[in-house]
């Protein structure tokens, strides 16, 4: 088998020390799927827009792709996460200052992939409808649009993981079990923490609601919408995870945090949160980022009784008015069809893989000395596994805000539940017009 560079075809060993080169690790050869040519690409430079974490595996990845493709340079541009995605909107409505690669975090990629500026990636030239079958099968699903368009390929997804500290949860005499067998005992097991230790378990209640409202969705249902579009959020689904938020903060266990802020770190790092519930990704933060001082403290665990969720998720799609169409493919199946590219990034950043090519590596079965030698990964990919279809709407951003503001109105305010609920439904449908 041989690949080639430019054209020039090469053994396929020469690919294989590249890769070991590159990453320090051995790779095969098929790391450069599909075909045993690579396609000779013109000299240009791709702007790749991304946000934080995702960013570092592009950057982490660039050395490889650097010596495949020599003279395409990659200018990455990162924004915040919310930032980038306001960004990439106004852009794509001006149709103006816009990138050759964008990356679309899974909270907006229904908005994206309705969006008329997008290129429809099943379509020729890019034909991504062969590698289908390789993903995880949800993932496609959800940059599928009404119209039936795919506006972006899938790179990782986010199986619904808990977290949690057992250097402190030992000293209160917590099990594990105490935390996973129900949501009423995960909040008894916070009281029990609080009394013992002072320390909170959750960042902030409404992390509670955020988790529960994504568990146990039926194949082909939203978070916030019905298959047929109907506004979901007055739902028994979303009374139970107003009241468990709501149960969290009058029980005193919650610190009161907004995610992704300064403080809602702080609160890792000095050892005030003693767990958080989000996707499997949220290992790599904790490790490099979030709290790297208390390695070995930190385990996972499955999602408080038996719950399933899909938290999360990034893709990669190119607008319509792109200006290097063919490379900016290129370099999207670079970092979602390349199996040792995936699971770098799993690696690096703990992106867990939505290519199924990656499952299989015995990468999956390593222990992970953060985790006390827990093999974490196991956990994810056997719960990525049972995770269903979720639809998406272009409206999920928009419901989500609302949601939050409700939420926020009855944790801080004491609004009644379920009049909270039925206002956000009753602007949910206003905006979205349904």
């Amino acid at each position: 088998m041989k690949s080639s560079i430019l054209g020039v075809a090469i053994p396929a060993a020469s690919l294989l020390a590249a890769l070991t080169l590159a990453f320090g690790v051995a790779a095969a050869p098929a790391a450069v799927p599909p075909a045993t040519v690579l396609p000779a690409l013109a000299p240009a430079t791709i702007t790749v827009a991304s946000f934080p974490d995702l960013d570092r595996a592009v950057k982490t990845a660039l050395p490889l792709w650097e010596k495949l493709y020599p003279q395409v340079k990659v200018k990455l541009v990162s924004l915040q996460i919310d930032d980038h995605h306001n960004s990439m909107t106004t852009a794509l409505a001006a149709g103006a200052r816009l990138p050759d690669v964008m990356a679309i975090d899974f909270r907006y990629v229904g908005s994206f992939a309705e969006s008329k500026g997008m290129e429809d990636l099943l379509q020729p030239p890019y034909g991504a409808g062969q590698y289908r079958a390789q993903f995880v099968p949800f993932t496609f699903v959800q940059a599928t649009s009404s119209r039936g368009t795919l506006g972006a390929m899938p790179a990782d997804l986010g199986p619904g993981t808990l977290f949690y500290r057992k250097d402190l949860m030992d000293k209160a005499g917590i099990k594990e079990s105490d935390l996973t067998a129900s949501w009423e005992s995960y909040i008894a097991a916070g009281k029990k923490l609080k009394a013992a230790t002072g320390t909170y378990l959750l960042a902030g209640a409404s992390d509670l609601a955020d988790i529960y409202i994504r568990a146990n969705l039926k194949d082909g249902e939203g978070i916030y919408f019905g298959d047929k579009g109907q506004v979901l959020v007055d739902s028994p689904r979303f009374v139970k995870a107003f009241e468990l938020a709501k149960a969290a903060r009058v029980a005193g266990i919650d610190a009161r945090t907004v995610a992704w802020t300064g403080e809602w770190a702080e609160g890792f790092k000095r050892d005030k949160v003693a767990s958080q519930m989000m996707g499997s990704w949220l290992s790599g933060h904790l490790a490099k980022w979030l709290a790297p001082a208390s390695a070995g403290q930190w385990r996972a665990a499955n999602l408080p009784a038996g719950a399933l969720a899909s938290y999360g998720g990034s893709f990669y799609g190119i607008p319509k008015k792109a200006s290097n169409k063919a490379q900016a493919w290129e370099f999207i199946k670079f970092m979602t069809v390349n199996k040792d590219i995936q699971l770098h990034s799993l690696k690096e950043i703990g992106a867990f893989p939505a290519l199924k090519a990656a499952y299989a590596d015995p990468m999956m079965d390593e222990p992970q000395a953060y985790f006390g030698g827990q093999k974490t990964r196991l956990l994810a990919r056997d719960t990525a596994a049972k995770i269903p279809v979720i639809r998406v709407d272009k409206f999920d951003a928009v419901a989500r805000d609302i949601v939050n503001m409700e939420l926020e109105s009855v944790l801080a305010q004491n609004k009644d539940i379920k009049t909270a609920l039925a206002d956000a439904k009753a602007l949910i449908t206003h905006r979205a017009r349904r």
